[in-house]
């Protein structure tokens, strides 16, 4: 799955270490042309075996769809 930043990284990072799901954080950063890749191709990718592939995507969605919530919706109750 591509990431769009560095925070979105590091959340997703986190909620797959906190699951025991094996993953590696992969960025597009190269210092020879200076995070160009980032701007074109987003932040980096996550790579991990093949059979988390459904969870790991169900995560990240979740995570987008927390941080697209206006404050509005986040300041409503669950029903």
């Amino acid at each position: 799955a591509v990431l769009r930043n560095d925070i979105e990284a590091g959340l997703l990072d986190a909620v797959l270490a906190e699951q025991d799901i094996p993953h590696l954080m992969q960025s597009y950063y190269d210092a020879a042309y200076d995070g160009v890749f980032q701007h074109q191709k987003g932040w980096g990718c996550v790579r991990a075996p093949e059979v988390f592939r459904a969870k790991i995507i169900d995560i990240l969605e979740d995570l987008r769809r927390n941080a697209d919530a206006t404050p509005e919706e986040e300041s409503k109750p669950f029903s």
